[in-house]
C-alpha cells in the first residue's frame, strides 16, 4: 500500500499538475486519486511480466520435447523454474487474475520483444544457472531468488523502464513505488497460507481523508502560507525558488499547521526525502533549512 510518504508525493505531484493548469478542486482530487489507481495497474503489471517468465520457460519445455532429435535436457528438462514455489504462488493469485481479467492490457504477449530479452538475459546470467543445479531448494530459498530476480531483471532494466515510459507516461514516476510494494509483496507469502490477496494502493479510510485534506489545506491557503515562506528567505527572493521546490515547502508548511497530531519532525524528514526524489541535490539542505526555522519560530514540536 501507499505510506504516508508516497501519499505526499501524490499531493505534490497533483499541486504540480494544478500550476500548469489550474481546473476544479474536485477534479484535482478525482484525477489526484486516478492516478493512484495507476499504480495498482503498474504492480499489476509488474508481477504479471514474473508469471510470463515462468509461461516462456514453460513455452520453452515445451517446445524441447516436440523436437525431432532430442537432448538430454530436452528429454528430461529441468523444472525448478517453472516450480518455484512463489511463481506458482503469483500464477495462483486470485486477485491478480480477476484484476488482468479485467484489464487485459496489463498482460503479457509470450512473443513480446522485451520480455524474450528479458528471459535471455535471465536464463543466461550465473544466479539463474547456480539456482538451477541445486538440486532441491525450500520457500524461504525460493522467495529469496524470486526477490533478487526482480531487482536485477525488472527493477534494474533500464530497457524495463523505458518500456513503461511508452506504455504510459505517470508510471515511469511510480516505478520506484510499484518496485517496494512488489518486494513487500513477495516477502510477505508464506509456504502454507493462501494467497489470495495482494496489497492494496491506500490502506484505509483514514488515508484516503489524509490525502485529501492534505491537497485541500494547501491550495485554500495557498497565498497565505506563501507569504510565510516568504519572511523566512534569508537572501533570496521567491522567485528564485523553483515552483517545484516551492510546492514542496507550501505543502510542508501546510501540513505543519493543519495537522498539529503529527510531530514536526517527522514532517519535516518526509519532505526531506521526497525533495531527494523530485528535485535537485542541494534542494533538500535548503528544504530542512527553512522548514527547520520555520517550526522553531512558530514553537512547534
Amino acid at each position: 500500500m501507499l505510506g504516508r510518504r508516497q501519499i505526499r508525493e501524490k499531493v505534490i505531484e497533483s499541486l504540480y499538475s494544478y500550476h500548469q493548469n489550474p481546473i476544479k478542486f474536485d477534479v484535482l482530487e478525482k484525477n489526484m486519486f486516478s492516478e493512484i489507481d495507476k499504480i495498482y495497474h503498474l504492480y499489476i503489471y509488474q508481477l504479471n511480466f514474473l508469471v510470463a517468465l515462468k509461461d516462456l520457460a514453460e513455452r520453452q519445455i515445451e517446445i524441447g520435447k516436440k523436437k525431432y532429435i532430442k537432448s538430454e535436457n530436452d528429454t528430461n528438462p529441468n523444472q525448478k523454474f517453472i516450480t518455484n514455489k512463489v511463481l506458482l504462488k503469483l500464477e495462483e493469485n486470485d486477485e491478480r487474475l480477476s484484476f488482468t481479467s479485467k484489464h487485459q492490457d496489463l498482460k503479457w504477449d509470450i512473443y513480446d520483444e522485451l520480455l524474450v530479452k528479458t528471459f535471455q538475459r535471465m536464463t543466461a546470467g550465473k544466479r539463474y544457472q547456480d539456482f538451477m543445479k541445486e538440486e532441491s531448494s525450500s520457500f524461504e530459498e525460493d522467495q529469496k531468488f524470486i526477490g533478487k530476480l526482480f531487482l536485477r531483471y525488472i527493477a534494474e532494466n533500464e530497457d524495463f523502464h523505458e518500456h513503461l515510459e511508452e506504455k504510459e507516461m505517470s508510471w515511469a514516476d511510480d516505478f520506484h513505488i510499484s518496485n517496494s510494494m512488489i518486494q513487500k509483496t513477495i516477502g510477505f507469502f508464506k509456504e502454507n497460507e493462501p494467497s489470495h490477496t495482494l496489497i492494496k494502493m491506500i490502506k484505509d479510510e483514514e488515508d484516503r481523508n489524509f490525502a485529501r485534506r492534505l491537497l485541500k489545506e494547501t491550495l485554500n491557503h495557498w497565498e497565505e502560507t506563501e507569504k510565510k515562506l516568504e519572511t523566512k528567505l534569508e537572501n533570496w527572493d521567491l522567485e528564485r525558488i523553483s515552483l517545484l521546490d516551492k510546492i514542496i515547502l507550501i505543502t510542508a508548511m501546510s501540513e505543519i499547521d493543519y495537522f498539529p497530531l503529527t510531530p514536526a519532525r517527522v514532517i519535516i524528514n518526509e519532505y526531506i526525502e521526497i525533495s531527494k526524489v523530485f528535485s535537485t541535490d542541494r534542494s533538500n539542505i535548503f528544504i530542512n533549512g527553512i522548514l527547520d526555522k520555520y517550526t522553531k519560530d512558530i514553537n512547534r514540536n
